[in-house]
């Protein structure tokens, strides 16, 4: 039986075909190690960093809006482990932990059905919170409250009027809703904005102490907000909800919509953008 000799074309050929599975495999190679990093990358910053919220909700106008997404920063309060997503580590309690301050905008675990909330932070412990027609009273003093113009929301598939609401319309035919809206201040001079559509039983609230390691919080909408004056229930009220439960503090918004997007009409995605909200700080 006689020996087949490769010719020089044919050994160049059989190592140009070698090269190029070497290279074939060092590509594949590069590339897996590319996806592993950017994966470790972004479970770092999920983990430890930023957490993405959407609102979903009118809980909190007139600072956030339904279609509102958001950045929440881990650090903020320490780390527990329901800011510890998507791991869930086996301890109790917070390391590294950070009491939030009056005025944050705080993103939690609701007390009982365990639901991402947000809500602001109005009492800490030790503080005496009641409410006087609406008007929070913070160790015996009532928060200076002042009446700002209407808050007008256009309407859109993300935002309609809700009770305690002015139907209007613009000069050029557009639907806005109007809310009377005031601007409260913390002590120490910490202010927000709040609508308030009058009185109701909510706005009498009986004086109570915040215990040790807890919060009083109230959404911004004060008339369409299931807060801490409200007692703890499954999709509602949350009664003082324990520090433990905080995931992040709300930083900044980093895109907004009214909902008017449609996947088949690409020119929407951009005519939907509220610009004017997108990198706004909280």
């Amino acid at each position: 039986m006689s020996e087949v000799v490769p010719t020089n074309e044919t050994a160049a050929t059989l190592k140009a075909q070698a090269d190029d599975a070497a290279a074939e495999g060092e590509t594949f190679g590069s590339f897996a190690k590319f996806v592993l990093k950017l994966v470790i990358a972004v479970l770092i910053f999920r983990i430890f960093l930023f957490s993405p919220f959407n609102i979903p909700s009118e809980s909190m106008l007139p600072r956030l809006m339904n279609g509102d997404y958001l950045l929440a920063s881990k650090w903020s309060y320490g780390f527990s482990k329901h800011s510890f997503w998507p791991v869930s580590p086996p301890w109790d309690g917070r390391i590294l932990a950070g009491q939030p301050e009056r005025g944050d905008v705080v993103i939690f675990k609701h007390p009982v059905d365990g639901v991402d909330y947000i809500k602001r932070v109005i009492a800490l412990p030790g503080d005496t919170i009641a409410m006087r027609d609406g008007v929070p009273i913070l160790n015996g003093e009532a928060l200076p409250r002042e009446q700002m113009d209407d808050f007008i929301v256009h309407v859109s598939p993300n935002t309609s009027c809700a009770w305690g609401a002015v139907a209007d319309t613009t000069a050029e035919g557009e639907e806005i809703c109007r809310y009377r809206r005031y601007r409260e201040t913390l002590p120490g001079g910490r202010t927000y904005q709040v609508l308030d559509f009058g009185t109701l039983p909510q706005d009498n609230y009986r004086p109570a102490v915040v215990g040790e390691g807890e919060m009083f919080l109230m959404g911004d909408n004060r008339d369409n907000s299931q807060d801490s004056r409200f007692r703890a229930q499954a999709g509602g009220g949350l009664a003082m909800v324990p520090q433990e439960l905080l995931v992040g503090e709300a930083q900044v918004i980093v895109w907004s919509t009214d909902g008017g997007a449609e996947w088949i009409k690409p020119w929407t995605w951009f005519t939907a953008a509220r610009w004017g909200r997108i990198g706004d700080g909280l």
